[in-house]
């Protein structure tokens, strides 16, 4: 035993991780997860979540219209809808408390110590809503000795940033950290409407952390956080146009996909703030410890999205159709309030015994008010571009409130047992229950004279579900050493129930959106060389995912009206391998590379077509697979997919990053470059063949100094070297877009789809 505790120990250099609650060396865990270190995020310019695709190629994200509509993904697998009745299907948790929504982990990373995510369903141990994996963020803990720092960043096109941290000790037993951040990046889209850059950021927040060691095996840790984000994002660009009285509307924009300028009289703009409060308690009983984690999260998004694209400050004229194009859309937002109390209580003891356990109990109460409102008019008669007369206006207006209070409470734990030599056995459950009561309002129309919004006709009601699963874990692990080890998991998840909370929901013939199950394997394996000049893991994985949520389109673009319903629908699969490797031929250089094939298929029925493919659906009886049609003269087109890939999957994903270190007498330096390929994406639940992101490779560089004590640094740094065009999302254009004008385009896209350089300088004492 004691040769086995002493193998175990930590070494220099080694990681460790906390993914299944106690910490351990990254190469005992015995399921696929990437570390990235405090030093990765700053050399490599990571500075928030929506960045780390940069370090993980199995991670992926999908850009929205604003954050309530954003989402992860891992291994090809997300949140295939928007709404905030939804839980999103990769967990993000800051310091253990896990986040309500998905709009809440789109956040900068500010004194971070580490970050690591966990591929595959973690429902075991994270809960209802890491049906696809955890994105855990650990922020740095108060130090015994004191210490600062501080961190400038100015890059190209006016990004200023700024970060701030003293740490230090108050008494004996008594430490404190306070941290702070400032970003203000310039848009990088250019509004000649209103004459500004918009799509821009600013960010600024706080947190204080404060540990007492009230015993020489008890500590606790009260941690406070506020976070400001105003932003007019995400605006989207056009660029295709071939409906040529659009481009009498929208004036000298000319579209294409390198596109950086939109003309329109209204900003998007996307504003949030978040708060949490935590309070961690550990005590240390020798064999185990107990761990407890009290919780409070407030979170609001302020959301406005105007929809007609156009510079009109009132209604005009676009066009004599059958059915009028709408205009002047530019009231179409809401709010996301949301607050959330959460509890956690857990005992594990510290991985080295022959019976190692984890277990706890957990419950979580949540409340979401979602208002929205939105107002659009149609104009009849009169001159294209030209302002409207009164008489040929026709207003639509409506306006929702809906709440959702949802209370879950869970019972969960995991073991492996040493059955003999290196030979362990891994079980693990997760007993919870949820409820959730969905209640609000809808009013039609909002302005007096207005008619009423199509699709949105008042109603009112109240609606409670409640559902219990059971999920786990089975496996076995076998360690031929402290440096090598093979792992076989069978992992049951789940993602809880979904409530319809956008302005279209029917709120009188309420039902619940059933939650989704997934099976998934993994077999996997980890090693390193004694002297660690190799290191690798490798992992195949399957997942297949039955009850799908998703966003089934309803828009009907001939009455005019818009709507998107979550709904269940399908299966889908994933399967593939993943390969991360660590080359270090000599104390100066090393190699970090990995490789991810993720290919991921959906079966579902019932989805819209894509808008170019309606006019030509043939009618067609039966369930016809892969094909646009329409089941009756006269029907909405629709499709039954079988074996199409996922929306935002890419089925490739690979990183190669050298670096080359130097220390000397008097200085140190590196240069570090970084290679990322991502395959060709589809960014559509319905396989738009015109929403197609072609295959991309994107190279980074950064080369640093600092004082040999490491004091002062600066680095320069350039992101996206050889200026590559690519493109985060593409959609429709909802203006003047019908069946017979279905080819103007627009997209959304990153500051790093064009080149830019930039210097970060860094003070330590």
């Amino acid at each position: 035993m004691a040769q086995e505790q002493a193998e175990s120990e930590i070494q220099p250099g080694e990681i460790v991780v906390t993914a299944q609650k106690r910490e351990e060396r990254l190469q005992d865990v015995p399921l696929a997860v990437t570390a990235v270190s405090a030093e990765t995020l700053t050399t490599r310019q990571i500075n928030d979540t929506n960045s780390l695709v940069l370090a993980v190629p199995s991670l992926s994200f999908q850009q929205g219209a604003n954050p309530a509509n954003t989402s992860f993904r891992i291994r090809g697998v997300g949140t295939a809808l928007f709404g905030q009745g939804v839980e999103p299907s990769v967990s993000v948790v800051v310091d253990g408390v896990v986040a309500v929504r998905s709009a809440q982990g789109f956040s900068e990373l500010a004194d971070i110590e580490q970050v690591e995510v966990l591929r595959g369903p973690q429902g075991t141990l994270f809960g209802k809503n890491a049906s696809a994996g955890v994105i855990s963020v650990t922020t740095a803990r108060p130090t015994r000795d004191f210490e600062g720092k501080g961190e400038i960043t100015i890059a190209e096109h006016n990004e200023y940033r700024a970060r701030g941290t003293v740490s230090g000790p108050i008494t004996d037993t008594l430490r404190a950290r306070v941290s702070g951040f400032y970003s203000d990046v310039q848009g990088i889209t250019r509004n000649i409407g209103t004459n500004e850059w918009v799509n821009g950021t600013k960010n600024w927040g706080i947190r204080g952390k404060l540990e007492w060691e009230a015993a020489s095996n008890l500590t606790f840790l009260l941690m406070g956080e506020y976070r400001e984000t105003d932003s007019n994002c995400c605006a989207s660009t056009l660029i295709d146009i071939r409906n040529p009285l659009l481009q009498t509307v929208v004036g000298p924009i000319r579209a294409t996909r390198r596109n950086r300028q939109i003309n329109e009289d209204t900003n998007t703009f996307s504003n949030s703030s978040a708060q949490t409060y935590s309070l961690q308690a550990d005590w240390d009983l020798g064999a185990a410890t107990v761990t407890s984690i009290s919780a409070y999260q407030k979170f609001n998004l302020d959301v406005n999205q105007p929809i007609d694209r156009i510079n009109a400050p009132a209604p005009i004229f676009l066009g004599s159709a059958a059915v009028a194009p709408y205009t002047f859309w530019n009231q179409n937002g809401g709010q996301v309030d949301l607050d959330a109390w959460s509890q956690e209580l857990r005992i594990a003891n510290d991985g080295t015994s022959d019976l190692n356990y984890v277990f706890g109990a957990f419950y979580m109460h949540s409340d979401i008010l979602r208002p929205f409102a939105r107002r659009r008019a149609r104009c009849t008669a009169g001159i294209v571009g030209q302002p409207c007369a009164t008489a040929n206006i026709a207003w639509q207006s409506a306006a929702s409130q809906i709440r959702l209070k949802q209370d879950n409470i869970a019972a969960f734990g995991q073991i492996d047992y040493r059955i003999v030599g290196g030979l362990r056995a891994i079980a693990g459950i997760r007993v919870q229950y949820e409820t959730g009561t969905n209640s609000g309002f809808r009013i039609a129309p909002i302005v007096a004279g207005d008619a009423i919004f199509p699709g949105n006709p008042p109603r009112s009601g109240s609606f409670t579900a409640s559902d219990t699963a059971v999920t786990g874990k089975a496996g076995l692990q076998y360690e031929f050493s402290r440096n090598a080890q093979v792992y076989g998991t069978y992992t049951r998840g789940y993602k809880g129930l979904g409530y319809e909370m956008e302005i279209a929901a029917d709120l009188s013939n309420q039902r619940a959106i059933q939650p989704e199950h997934v099976d998934a394997y993994e077999i996997g394996f980890k090693g390193s060389t004694i002297d660690r000049t190799l290191s690798l893991s490798a992992a195949l994985f399957q997942a297949d995912y039955s009850n799908l949520q998703v966003q089934a389109n309803r828009t009907n673009p001939a009455t005019g009206e818009t709507r998107f319903e979550t709904t269940n629908a399908g299966s889908s699969r994933t399967r593939g391998f993943e390969l991360e490797a660590v080359l270090r031929p000599s104390d100066s250089f090393s190699v970090n590379a990995a490789v991810t094939y993720s290919q991921s298929r959906v079966d579902v029925d019932g989805l819209n077509c894509a808008l170019q493919l309606q006019a030509a659906a043939p009618v067609l009886t039966g369930m016809p697979i892969n094909i646009c049609y329409r089941p009756t003269a006269g029907a909405t087109p629709t499709q039954n997919l079988r074996g199409r890939p996922l929306q935002a999957s890419p089925d490739w994903r690979i990183n190669i990053t050298p670096r080359y270190d130097y220390e000397g007498d008097n200085f140190n330096a590196f240069a570090q470059f970084s290679v990322n390929f991502t395959s060709a994406q589809n960014f559509t639940s319905e396989l738009d063949p015109l929403a197609v992101q072609p295959a991309y490779t994107l190279v980074d560089a950064t080369v640093g100094v600092s004082t040999s004590d490491r004091r002062y640094g600066l680095s320069v740094f350039v992101r996206n070297l050889f200026d590559t065009n690519y493109l985060t999302n593409i959609g429709h254009n909802s203006l003047m877009a019908t069946v017979a004008n279905p080819f103007d385009l627009v997209a959304t896209y990153n500051k790093d789809s064009s080149r830019f350089f930039g210097a970060t300088f860094t003070a330590r004492f």
